[in-house]
């Protein structure tokens, strides 16, 4: 099963090229929507004060409740999986779980998937144990601690997505902050793709408001790929994946200018 988690303004359609794609490929994909951070904090608004809107819900309060909701699903999931009255019941292998998300979502997936934070000197973490690898994309570092302190206990595989273009109108994570998260992870299973001049926009289903490049149309082909892969490796198990992904395997889906590494 792969979760998710929807950028700042956004809603669980968002991204659908990814969730059809995974779930043709037998993974249960389950895109949750975060009430406080999603489409409703600007539809209803007129567009002059949309973006302040936005501004307003990008908090820390929104922040701990995306955390709680992935936390929600999860036992909701458990639930459904464990009732006879259910259509799911035992149909899902909670024992392999993957997170993913973009923006928002991505610090939501960075911050249940294993990075730490320090608060008042404390470290502390929401990392959830049923998730057992994670895609993030628009990865960030902390705006005011050090990145080795908050990724160097990242234990499972991390697969991080970004673009040389990838700068999103709210929020201070430039590509400084995007690129520093991967030196900053422990070896095994860790894998970053920098995909050249993709912006914020490239891993949603659409262009957004503000857009310089144009789409490149490879941008996709080249995430399915390699996430798929990834997932197959890390959730479920399967060797052939794995050497894909660790070989040449990427390169035969990306571009030249992309940027492709391991550790």
């Amino acid at each position: 099963m792969v979760l998710f988690s929807h950028g700042l303004g956004g809603s669980k359609e968002g991204s659908s090229y990814l969730g059809k794609h995974w779930s043709a490929r037998a993974y249960v994909c389950v895109f949750l929507q975060h009430p406080g951070s999603d489409e409703s904090v600007w539809k209803d608004v007129p567009a002059a004060r949309r973006m302040a809107a936005l501004r307003q819900a990008a908090n820390a309060r929104n922040y701990l409740l995306r955390i709680q909701d992935v936390r929600a699903v999860l036992n909701q999931m458990e639930a459904w999986n464990g009732r006879n009255d259910s259509p799911l019941n035992g149909r899902l292998d909670l024992k392999h779980v993957g997170m993913s998300g973009h923006s928002f979502g991505a610090l939501t997936t960075q911050a249940v998937s294993g990075q730490v934070f320090n608060v008042a000197g404390r470290e502390i973490s929401y990392a959830d144990e049923r998730i057992r690898a994670a895609v993030i994309f628009s990865p960030s570092s902390p705006r005011r601690e050090n990145a080795q302190v908050a990724f160097s206990g990242v234990r499972i595989p991390w697969m991080l997505i970004t673009g040389t273009k990838d700068v999103a109108v709210i929020g201070d994570a430039d590509l400084e902050s995007r690129l520093a998260v991967f030196p900053a992870l422990p070896p095994g299973g860790k894998y970053e793709l920098v995909l050249y001049k993709a912006e914020h926009s490239a891993f949603t289903d659409r262009p957004l408001p503000g857009d310089k490049e144009q789409r490149n149309p490879n941008h996709h082909r080249a995430i399915l790929a390699v996430t798929t892969a990834f997932w197959d490796a890390f959730l479920k198990g399967m060797p052939e994946a794995l050497k894909w992904l660790d070989g040449s395997g990427p390169s035969s889906v990306l571009e030249p200018q992309d940027r492709w590494q391991k550790k």
